[in-house]
C-alpha cells in the first residue's frame, strides 16, 4: 500500500487567488464583506483574488477560518473544497426528492385504482337498482 502524503492527493489547479475567490463566493461574501470580517481594504482581498498580492501568513489563517477551507487547500489546492460538499448535499437533496416524488406517484397509482374500483362498483350497483325498477 502506497502512503498518502499531501502531493499524493489529486490538486485544485487554479491559483490561490482564484480558490480565495471561489471559496468566497461559495460562503456567500461579497469582497467587501470579507475585507471587513478581516480588517483590510476591500483592495486587499481584490490584489488577492487577481494574483497580484498575496495574504500573510497570519491573513491566511484567518481567510481560511472565515472561508470555512483548510489553509493547506488555500495554499495548495489539496483537500476537500468549499464546492465538495456543497455539490455533495446538492445531489443528497436531488436523490431525496426524487424518492419523494416516486413514492407519491406509486401513492396516487393505488388511489386511482382503488377510486375506479369504487366507480365501478356504484355504476354496477346502479346498473342492477334500475333495472328492478
Amino acid at each position: 500500500m502506497t502512503e498518502q502524503t499531501l502531493w499524493s492527493e489529486a490538486r485544485d489547479r487554479d491559483t490561490l487567488g482564484g480558490r480565495i475567490r471561489r471559496a468566497r463566493e461559495a460562503v456567500g461574501l461579497s469582497g467587501a464583506q470579507l475585507a471587513r470580517r478581516l480588517g483590510v481594504k476591500t483592495e486587499t482581498v481584490t490584489g488577492w483574488e487577481t494574483g497580484r498580492t498575496e495574504p500573510r501568513a497570519n491573513r491566511l489563517t484567518m481567510l481560511a477560518g472565515f472561508l470555512a477551507v483548510s489553509p493547506t487547500w488555500l495554499l495548495h489546492g489539496v483537500g476537500e473544497s468549499p464546492t465538495d460538499g456543497d455539490l455533495s448535499s446538492e445531489l443528497t437533496l436531488i436523490a431525496s426528492s426524487l424518492k419523494a416524488l416516486k413514492d407519491n406517484h406509486d401513492r396516487t397509482g393505488e388511489m386511482i385504482e382503488r377510486l375506479e374500483a369504487q366507480v365501478a362498483a356504484l355504476q354496477s350497483g346502479a346498473g342492477a337498482g334500475s333495472a328492478g325498477e
